[in-house]
Order: C-alpha cells, then structure tokens, then sequence
C-alpha cells in the first residue's frame, strides 16, 4: 500500500458570485454537508468554509483522485443537495473555474487557520479582491476567451 501526503487548497465561487450562502446558517449547513458528503465517497477534507459567495477547501488527495473529479464530486452533488434543501427561492449553481494550489505540509497549519477565518478575512476584504490576490500570487492567468 503506498503511503502518500499531497495537499490541495481549493477555492470556487458561486455563479457569478451571487450570495447564496448568505448566512451563517446556511453557510454552516452547507460546509457540514460537503465534509460528510466528501467523507462517504472517500475524499479526505481536511478543512472547509468559506464566505457568502465562495467556498475554501484543504483536501488530502487519495492514490487514485484526481483534482478535476474531486471537484466534480463535490461541486455536484453539494449544488443538487443544496437546492433540494429550499434554503433560499433562486436556483443555486457553483461557477466552473476553481483554484487549486498545492500546500506544502510545512503550511498546513497556516492555510487550515486561513480557511478557518474566512468570516473575519471578508468582513475587511471582498471575495474579488482575494481572488485578484490569488491570481497574482500565483501566477495564475485569467482565462480570455479569445473565440468571439
């Protein structure tokens, strides 16, 4: 059996940003939901949260995970669970992008503390100017459709 340790901080929003998860509640609701859901089809979430219109999640891949169908299975199934819940009148869907980033396992500790204060982390910065802040950081390009 081989013994792996590989760390990934994912972030996706919420379609076009709007605030679905616009309570603590709801948030609360939805981030349990995740982990447990995650748990039953064997991803290992180490840490989730996140804020009105985005979700953080520190994920411990397995031997046999990929990031795209980590995140097919959760963005999936938490939108349908989600919308089954009657929470909120508008249908809630989860935007396509999504960062993911390894995490060394030096900083763990600092990006679980990260996810953790999401709430505090929003109430003096807005998720546009995390997500610039992401894609400068790390060197990510915007994607430009370039088709048109």
């Amino acid at each position: 059996m081989p013994f792996i340790k590989v760390y990934i901080h994912f972030v996706w929003s919420t379609k076009n940003r709007f605030p679905f998860l616009k309570t603590p509640e709801i948030r609360s609701a939805m981030w349990k939901h995740i982990k447990e859901n995650a748990n039953e089809k064997g991803i290992f979430i180490d840490f989730v949260n996140g804020y009105n219109d985005h979700c953080h999640c520190l994920v411990s891949l397995g031997t046999e995970q990929t990031i795209s169908k980590v995140m097919q299975l959760i963005k999936g199934e938490s939108a349908f669970w989600f919308n089954k819940q009657n929470f909120i009148t508008e249908k809630f869907q989860w935007q396509d992008e999504y960062f993911a980033v390894s995490v060394s396992e030096s900083v763990v500790d600092r990006v679980r503390n990260y996810i953790k204060k999401q709430e505090m982390h929003h109430a003096k910065k807005s998720f546009q100017e995390e997500y610039t802040e992401l894609i400068e950081k790390f060197g990510f390009r915007e994607f430009k459709d370039t088709t048109n």
